[in-house]
């Protein structure tokens, strides 16, 4: 008694990871996101491994999640994979404050992000 299985979204030669509530601004991600789309993926772990943002960390995280997804589930080949998509989304805002002078208010927003890569077997377009 469980769901029926739904249909793959993406094609045989594709997988995806899916990384959620990354404690970064959207805008911000997308910076080193940009940065390995269009990557081979041994390049862009490259270039995430001495990039010297924070956020890089979480992002190669993502990406090494979707290389193990499309190698283990997939049967696909490693060493043809490129990033085919990396883009981000927002998730929640949490929205804290600090007392300011004569009784006022400083907000502080606090983002959340959503990060999506899909790798692709085949030749990089990049």
């Amino acid at each position: 008694m469980g769901k029926n299985a739904q249909a793959r979204a993406l094609p045989d030669n594709e997988a995806k990871a899916v990384g959620r509530m990354i404690r970064v601004s959207p805008q911000k991600l997308n910076l080193v996101a940009s940065n390995i789309r269009g990557l081979h993926v041994e390049k862009a772990l490259a270039e995430l491994s001495f990039s010297r943002r924070r956020i890089a960390g979480d992002v190669k995280k993502v990406l090494e999640s979707a290389i193990a997804n499309a190698e283990n589930n997939h049967g696909l080949d490693m060493d043809s994979l490129y990033v085919k998509e990396a883009y981000v989304g927002k998730a929640l805002v949490m929205k804290r404050f600090r007392a300011r002078a004569r009784g006022r208010v400083g907000k502080i927003m606090k983002p959340f992000s959503n990060l999506t890569i899909v790798v692709r077997e085949g030749e990089e377009n990049a």
